[in-house]
């Protein structure tokens, strides 16, 4: 059985479905993000990532979320280029979110 925490960070299909339409793809991609190692295969498989990490409590909703595709989703994981995704992905959540706050992004138990 999921504990509250797991159950509030994951993705439900439903907030899944409704990333991606909002976003149509890779946020990166669109942006022309570091392509010159990308592949086919990789930026063609879309994923969910989270703006805050579902480790550090982040919840499963699309104010701390965008599509990206495999390649950024690991580049971003890895760390090399955190900080500087991070702060693309920030500055779009921001454009689609009116008043949007990182702080309200992370679980907290009640």
């Amino acid at each position: 059985m999921k504990s509250k925490r797991t159950k509030a960070c994951d993705f439900s299909q439903k907030e899944r479905d409704r990333i991606k339409e909002r976003d149509g793809g890779c946020i990166f991609c669109r942006m022309r993000y570091r392509m010159e190692k990308a592949d086919s295969y990789n930026t063609s498989t879309r994923e969910i990532m989270h703006y805050i990490p579902r480790s550090q409590g982040g919840l499963g909703i699309g104010r701390n979320a965008a599509v990206g595709c495999r390649y950024h989703h690991k580049m971003m994981d890895e760390g090399e280029h955190r900080d500087e995704m991070r702060g693309l992905m920030k500055k779009y959540l921001q454009s689609m979110y009116r008043g949007w706050d990182e702080r309200e992004l992370v679980y907290r138990k009640e």
